[in-house]
C-alpha cells in the first residue's frame, strides 16, 4: 500500500526558500546603502530620511476580499503572488503589508505572511515578534497609562476624573480576562483605585497614529492630540496636557522606520504597522506605502478583511489623509467561501455544489458594488483550492462575464508568481486606464450622516440605530468641535450586518452604534457596533497548542 504524501505546510515551504541577503533586496529596490539598517541577514529597517526626495509616482493596487469565512480566502497570499507575478512581467514592484499580531497568530486566524509559494520571508520571524515594532507600540501605550496613574497619585493637578479616563492599557495577545480590571488596590502607596481594562495592541490609538503619521514630527503632534480622558468639569485631557508626547515619540523612534524583507521569489516587501480592520482602520503604515510609491512603479498593498471594512477605511481614511488614490482594487474570492455564503456548512465544502456558489456570489456582488461606488474598477481574483471543480469555477467566470467584471484565476499558493500572471495582466490593463476615485462622504457632513452613508452604501443596510450612550457621545463630539473627522466603524468581519451569523448579502437590516470614541490623534471617530470587542478572547483550542520548537531552534506548527 502506497503511503499518502501530505503537502508541505506553509512553514515548511518557507524554510526551504533560498533567501537573498537583505543588501541585495535593498539594491534591487533602489534603496541606498546608507538608508539600510540590517536586523540580521534577511531583515532591515529603512531610514526614509536618507532616500532621495523623488516624487511619489508609484501606482497603488489595493487587494481586498469578500466577507471572510472559516473556509479561507487567501488575501495575503494573493497579494504576495500578484506582486511576484508583476515582477516576472518586468514591472518594478514592491509590496506594502501589515505586521502580524500575536493575537491571531497564537489564537485562531494564524499569521499574515501569505501561504504556499506566495509568502514573505523569513516567515517565522515576521510572525513572531518581527523587529519589535508592536512591542514598542505596546510600551508607548502602557507608558502613557503609567503616567496617567502617576499623575493621579501625585496630586492630580489637571483634575482628571478617574471615572472618565478613556485610555486603556494594551497587550498583543488575546486575553478576555483583562477586558475589565481594577487597579490601584492595596492602600495609598499603591496609587488611586479605579476601573481600567486592556485592549489588544493593534486596537490602540498609538497603533493608528503610528500608521497614519507621515514623519516623526507628525507622529509627535498626533500623539499630543490624543484624548486620554476628561476632567471633573468634563473637559478633554490630552497627552499634550500631560507633557509626554515627546517621550512617547522617542520610544517609537526606531519602530517608525519601515521594515524591509522579501518574498520567496525575491520581490522587495515593506511590512510595517498592523491595526485590525474590524476594530481599527486595518491598513499598513502610510510611511511604508509612500516609501514604496517612491521606490517602485507598482505598489501592491492590502487592507484587512472584506471590502466593507479594510478597503472602505483605506479609501475613506488612509487615502484621504495620505492624499493619494488606489489605482486598481483586487477582490479575492474562493469557491469555498462563496459556498459558505450560499448556505453550505464547512464540513460539506468538498462536495460539488454549483447552485451554492451561485447563491453565495451575492456577497461578491456587494463588494464589487462598493468598489464601484468609490469610482475604482475592480478585478476579481478567483483563488483556486484543490477541492474546486471545473463546474464551480466556470459558473463564477460566467457570472463575471455577464456582469462585465474582470476576473482571473489565481494559483499562487501552488505556483507562486507564475500562478498570478493572468491576474497581473488584468491589473496592468486597468492601471493604464483613468479612474474617478473619491471618498464616499465629505468630512463636513454630520457624524450621523457619515455613519449612515457607510451603512447604506457599503453594508447595504437600511439605517442606523444609536443607543443612548452613542447619542450622548454625538452630543459631546459636536460640543467639542470634533465632528469634522472621518468614521472608523468597528464591526464584525463576517457579515455586512452587525450580526456575524448573517452571511451572504442581507438587506433591510439596521446597524446599532453603541459607542463613539474620538481618536483625535489618529484623526477619526471609532464607532462600536454590535458585540464587537477591542480585546479578543482565545478559542477553545488555540493555535498555540500546535506550536513547538525543535532542538536546533526551528519553529514547528506555525501557521
Amino acid at each position: 500500500m502506497t503511503e499518502k504524501v501530505l503537502p508541505l505546510t506553509d512553514l515548511e515551504i518557507a524554510s526551504l526558500a533560498t533567501m537573498k541577503p537583505i543588501w541585495a533586496i535593498a539594491e534591487k529596490a533602489g534603496i541606498p546603502e546608507g538608508a539600510v539598517e540590517p536586523y540580521g541577514r534577511f531583515k532591515a529597517k529603512i531610514d526614509v530620511t536618507k532616500l532621495s526626495p523623488e516624487s511619489l509616482d508609484g501606482k497603488v493596487v489595493l487587494v481586498t476580499a469578500i466577507s471572510p469565512t472559516p473556509a479561507g480566502e487567501g488575501k495575503s497570499t494573493v497579494t504576495v503572488g500578484l506582486a511576484d507575478a508583476l515582477s516576472k512581467l518586468g514591472e518594478k514592484t514592491m509590496i506594502a503589508l501589515r505586521e502580524p499580531s500575536l493575537g491571531p497568530v497564537m489564537g485562531v486566524k494564524g499569521g499574515a505572511t501569505g501561504g504556499g509559494n506566495a509568502q514573505v520571508v523569513p516567515m517565522e520571524e515576521i510572525n513572531l515578534h518581527f523587529n519589535g515594532d508592536i512591542h514598542a507600540i505596546t510600551t508607548a501605550n502602557n507608558a502613557l497609562s503609567a503616567i496617567i496613574d502617576n499623575h493621579l497619585h501625585q496630586g492630580n493637578s489637571l483634575r482628571i476624573d478617574p471615572r472618565r479616563i478613556t485610555w486603556k492599557r494594551v497587550l498583543d495577545i488575546n486575553d478576555r480576562s483583562l477586558r475589565n480590571i481594577t487597579i490601584g488596590l492595596g492602600g495609598p502607596a499603591q496609587g488611586v483605585p479605579r476601573e481600567d481594562g486592556f485592549d489588544i495592541t493593534v486596537a490602540s490609538e498609538i497603533m493608528a497614529v503610528f500608521c497614519l503619521a507621515t514623519s516623526l514630527q507628525d507622529l509627535k503632534e498626533r500623539i499630543a492630540r490624543i484624548v486620554i480622558g476628561y476632567t471633573y468639569d468634563k473637559e478633554a485631557v490630552t497627552v499634550r496636557d500631560l507633557g509626554v508626547h515627546g517621550a512617547l515619540t522617542l520610544l517609537l523612534k526606531e519602530a517608525f522606520k519601515p521594515n524591509l524583507v522579501q518574498t520567496i521569489e525575491g520581490t522587495p516587501a515593506l511590512i510595517h504597522g498592523g491595526p485590525f480592520a474590524n476594530i481599527a482602520h486595518g491598513c499598513n503604515s502610510l510611511i511604508a506605502t509612500n516609501t514604496a510609491r517612491k521606490l517602485a512603479d507598482v505598489v501592491v498593498t492590502e487592507a484587512g478583511f472584506g471590502a466593507d471594512l479594510g478597503a472602505e477605511k483605506f479609501m475613506n481614511i488612509k487615502a484621504r489623509q495620505g492624499e493619494f488614490s488606489p489605482d486598481v482594487v483586487v477582490i479575492v474570492a474562493t469557491v469555498r467561501a462563496l459556498k459558505m455564503h450560499g448556505g453550505i456548512e464547512k464540513s460539506e465544502l468538498a462536495v460539488e455544489n454549483v447552485q451554492a456558489v451561485l447563491d453565495g456570489v451575492v456577497n461578491l456582488a456587494k463588494h464589487i458594488d462598493t468598489i464601484h461606488a468609490f469610482g475604482v474598477q475592480p478585478v476579481v481574483a478567483l483563488n483556486k483550492f484543490v477541492t474546486d471543480t471545473n463546474a464551480e469555477l466556470e459558473i463564477i467566470f460566467e457570472w463575471c462575464k455577464k456582469n462585465d467584471i474582470r476576473v482571473a484565476l489565481t494559483e499562487v499558493w501552488e505556483r507562486g508568481g507564475d500562478g498570478g500572471i493572468s491576474l497581473a495582466r488584468e491589473v496592468l490593463e486597468l492601471l493604464d486606464e483613468p479612474n474617478n476615485f473619491a471618498p464616499l462622504y465629505d468630512v463636513e457632513q454630520s457624524v450621523s450622516d457619515k455613519i449612515t452613508t457607510i451603512v447604506q452604501k457599503v453594508y447595504g443596510g437600511s439605517g442606523v440605530v444609536f443607543t443612548e450612550d452613542a447619542q450622548k457621545d454625538l452630543e459631546d463630539i459636536e460640543k467639542n468641535g470634533w465632528g469634522l473627522l472621518p468614521i472608523c466603524m468597528a464591526k464584525t468581519q463576517y457579515s455586512f450586518s452587525d450580526d456575524p451569523k448573517i452571511l451572504g448579502r442581507p438587506e433591510g437590516f439596521m446597524i446599532t452604534v453603541r459607542k463613539i470614541i474620538p481618536r483625535l490623534g489618529a484623526g477619526f471617530l471609532v464607532c462600536l457596533t454590535g458585540d464587537i470587542m477591542t480585546m479578543p478572547g482565545l478559542p477553545k483550542t488555540p493555535a498555540a497548542f500546535h506550536m513547538d520548537i525543535d532542538s536546533t531552534g526551528n519553529a514547528v506548527g506555525l501557521i
